[in-house]
């Protein structure tokens, strides 16, 4: 799970994974898929480039998918206080809607 340092509204977030050692992980994995012979290329830097977004994406899947939890139960807030929901429980089952929506495996 990869947190960024930042605020938006009330949220922050921390990294567990440094962006840096992220770009250290993927140098190390373009240099042995290529000492592997699993791949051959002319530009190190740009596959190293691509394989660090990858990561970076994959990564950050849980974070976008618990942002996605808070909109949707901030939209159904009221309902929930008047029902008596508990937050924690309602965001423990829409996240496991969202994770089997996008086949995600965290």
């Amino acid at each position: 799970m990869l947190h960024y340092l930042f605020r938006t509204g009330h949220l922050t977030r921390t990294m567990l994974l440094s962006k840096e050692y992220v770009g250290y992980l993927a140098r190390e994995l373009t240099k042995k898929m290529i000492s592997g012979e699993l791949i051959a290329t002319k530009s190190v830097a740009l596959v190293t480039e691509k394989v660090h977004a990858a990561m970076l994406e994959e990564l950050s899947l849980e974070d976008r998918i618990n942002d996605e939890v808070r909109v949707i139960l901030e939209a159904y807030s009221d309902e929930m206080r008047r029902t008596g929901a508990d937050y924690q429980e309602m965001f423990r089952k829409v996240k496991s809607e969202l994770v089997r929506k996008y086949k995600a495996v965290l």
